[in-house]
């Protein structure tokens, strides 16, 4: 929606934290923005996405023309635009910190039971320490972990960013034995969360998200109010009812980190205070 003269497009930002929040226009660029997302040599990132991106506008007019399917390079650059926005996204970088913690307290453990007396040698040489118990050994692993070179990329976000490129890269080659389907609501309007890009699983009344993407039946995002674009068996233009709409916008907002983002005369806030109550425990309170 056009804001105020010379203030350019708005959305509604909802902060589903506070549901009960008076919540305020704000432009587009202030919506679905992370400082220093990719915070080490973000320029090689930077011209990967703008490869994606500069295709975008195109396919975009022909989405809102009816006529999506009448050049593959469009179909190619919707679906790597849907691609682009489950890797490049607050999800993304929360399972990326897990591993890289798990994988962490897997190595200490093992160090701890399969080299102590090693562990307990370097501990004297370096500090002039005698280890003895476990605390101490697996205190001192963590020390010597790290500063190891994966960790020193890890705190500079060179990991994280090597790590985006790659499975971007990986996905797009999976993506692309997927078609593309277009979807828009009978009546009703998509919202769009700061995750917006979903594996989804839909079971009779049951819908199920954030599996792996080899495990989903197929992998959604709003582009607007009015299309959802999902990696589906074939090219095809769907229109499904409000209930259909209401439960993608659920999954919307379950999934998402922080925010939901609407048309500001789209009238969904009631429906998203609703949903917000019902998000996982750690996502209300977080």
């Amino acid at each position: 929606m056009p804001g105020p003269k010379g203030s350019g497009w708005q959305l509604l930002p909802f902060d589903l934290r506070y549901p009960g929040r008076l919540h305020k226009l704000k432009s587009t660029r202030a919506c679905g923005w992370a400082e220093n997302f990719v915070a080490f040599d973000s320029t090689s990132a930077e011209a990967l996405w703008c490869d994606v991106e500069r295709r975008v506008p195109a396919a975009f007019s022909a989405v809102h023309a009816g006529t999506p399917f009448t050049d593959s390079l469009h179909v190619a650059a919707l679906r790597d635009l849907v691609v682009l926005h489950y890797v490049r996204s607050l999800h993304y970088r929360d399972v990326h910190s897990d591993a890289l913690e798990r994988a962490r307290t897997r190595l200490v453990a093992k160090v701890i039971s399969q080299y102590p007396e090693q562990l307990r040698r370097e501990a004297l040489r370096e500090t002039g320490l005698h280890l003895s118990g476990p605390a101490s050994l697996g205190a001192f692993a963590e020390r010597l972990i790290e500063r190891s070179s994966v960790m020193r990329d890890h705190e500079s976000g060179k990991l994280f960013r090597t790590s985006i490129e790659d499975t971007f890269r990986k996905m797009r080659d999976l993506a692309s034995t997927r078609r593309l389907e277009v979807i828009t609501p009978e009546t009703g309007q998509f919202l769009i969360g700061d995750n917006p890009a979903l594996t989804l699983t839909l079971d009779g009344s049951r819908t199920t998200y954030g599996m792996a993407f080899g495990d989903a039946q197929t992998l959604v995002l709003p582009i607007g109010p009015r299309h959802m674009l999902s990696l589906g068996p074939e090219n095809v233009m769907l229109t499904v009812p409000r209930s259909f709409v209401d439960r993608l916008n659920a999954v919307q907002v379950h999934a998402a980190d922080r925010y939901v983002y609407m048309h500001p005369k789209s009238g969904l806030e009631p429906f998203v205070e609703r949903a917000a109550q019902r998000r996982p425990a750690e996502k209300r309170t977080t």
